[in-house]
């Protein structure tokens, strides 16, 4: 695409467009009203003149009323004085002070009634206005008119001199609005200039001095970057941990395989117990790095992922009798992302699972926080080892398999999500978890 060419998708060219065309639009209007505005006010003006003039000459044709003959010649005289066209009619008498105009004129004398009208005769514009009277008993009608086509002139002259007045004023309104363009964009020039540094490494975070309108976009943005962060601090942390978890082991496995004995069944149980903590190291680091958190703008349906689960754990120890509670309104989503639900309500599900004689019992509420609720009929857990859960690889009893990391990737979710839990003696008998995380307003 060549440069010369506009951009139509630039906000500084769509709003120079709207504003110009706006400015155009009222300017343009203004400038037809004026031109209908002020030939009214020219009409109604010489209207006004006409018929003052008009009752001034009725009123001198009433003082000097001989007869017929000499009304009519003292009317001729009388408005000789105001250089206007006349046409009177006495009875059946009628003069005028140009003949041409007597025959143009004649339909109007037929009418009673007072009225402004124009008349044209070829280039000629008339203002005629129309007086009926009565004199000595006669009706007559007097007929005042004045050639409108100077004044038309003259109009039209000063209509097309505040036209370019007005579009002298239209190209300063847009260099105005050029400049007000430009110094309101201004702040998004910084942005961008901001952001270019953000991407060079010259800056670590946006400023938030920017107008109301942007201070969203900027938080998100910010927001956004600490997430890339997190997740970034999220996966040293994992390929630490992994290095620092699986060097002593796969070393040990390397070194049984290299050497010459022969490996027994008690060794080969031994490295079967290294290889499944290397199993279980890994599959948590990856649980681990597939926590979203709440900015990820995914959302979960509580009824619809809380059902799948309790499902899947009834097929996975069939033993147990899993019950759910739901509210009956709880279809609505909410800003959790799904994966890391499971991973809250399936840490849990599995630990009262793995540790109920007969039933697990869970329960969801939503009420501005998401609230988790399981308790089981287990054996439980001593009210002074209740602080020690969630502790990351503590283990209270190896009579279960598992590795004490469940909980620990629990702690590090509800981190994410400014959520907490808490355990303690549950009315079955055995361990009660209540997990609240804030979805809306929620009291601490």
């Amino acid at each position: 695409m060549s440069s010369s060419r506009l951009d139509r998708r630039s906000l500084r060219i769509r709003l120079l467009a709207w504003l110009s065309g706006i400015a155009l639009v009222v300017t343009g209007m203004t400038w037809l009203l004026h031109g209908i505005l002020l030939k009214d006010l020219a009409r109604d003006f010489l209207g006004a003149r006409l018929e003052r003039e008009a009752a001034h000459a009725i009123e001198q044709l009433r003082r000097d009323y001989l007869s017929t003959a000499a009304v009519l010649d003292s009317a001729s005289r009388g408005f000789q004085v105001f250089h206007h066209l006349y046409v009177l009619r006495l009875g059946d008498d009628t003069s005028a002070s140009d003949p041409r105009w007597q025959a143009a004129l004649q339909s109007l004398l037929g009418a009673s009634s007072e009225t402004l009208v124009e008349v044209r005769e070829g280039q000629q514009h008339l203002l005629v206005y129309r007086q009926p009277f009565v004199l000595n008993g006669e009706d007559g009608v007097l007929l005042i008119g004045e050639d409108f086509s100077q004044v038309e002139a003259g109009l039209h002259r000063l209509h097309w001199w505040v036209g370019g007045i007005a579009a002298a004023l239209l190209v300063m309104l847009v260099a105005l609005n050029l400049l007000a363009v430009n110094r309101g964009l201004i702040p998004l020039s910084r942005l961008h200039d901001q952001l270019g540094e953000l991407r060079r490494g010259e800056r670590e975070r946006l400023s938030l001095d920017v107008p109301s309108e942007l201070d969203d976009l900027v938080m998100q943005l910010n927001r956004f970057m600490d997430e890339i962060d997190s997740r970034l601090q999220r996966s040293r942390d994992s390929v630490a941990n992994l290095s620092h978890a699986l060097k002593t082991p796969l070393a040990a496995v390397t070194q049984v395989l290299r050497g010459t004995r022969p490996i027994d069944e008690s060794r080969r149980r031994r490295l079967v117990e290294r290889l499944d903590v290397v199993h279980a190291q890994l599959d948590a680091e990856l649980r681990r790095s597939r926590i979203a958190g709440p900015h990820a703008g995914r959302m979960s349906e509580l009824r619809h992922d809380g059902s799948r689960l309790v499902e899947m754990f009834r097929a996975l120890y069939p033993d147990k009798r899993f019950r759910l509670s739901l509210p009956d309104r709880l279809d609505q989503r909410i800003p959790v992302e799904s994966q890391d639900l499971s991973e809250m309500l399936g840490i849990v599900l599995d630990n009262a699972g793995k540790w109920a004689s007969h039933q697990v019992h869970c329960q969801l509420r939503l009420d501005g926080c998401l609230t988790i609720l399981v308790e089981d009929d287990g054996p439980g857990v001593a009210e002074a080892d209740l602080p020690s859960l969630g502790q990351r690889g503590r283990r209270l009893d190896e009579s279960q398999p598992g590795y004490g990391l469940g909980l620990s990737i629990l702690n590090q979710l509800l981190t994410r999500y400014s959520g907490r839990v808490r355990f303690a003696p549950s009315s079955l008998g055995g361990l009660r978890v209540e997990i609240t995380v804030p979805v809306g307003e929620c009291l601490p």
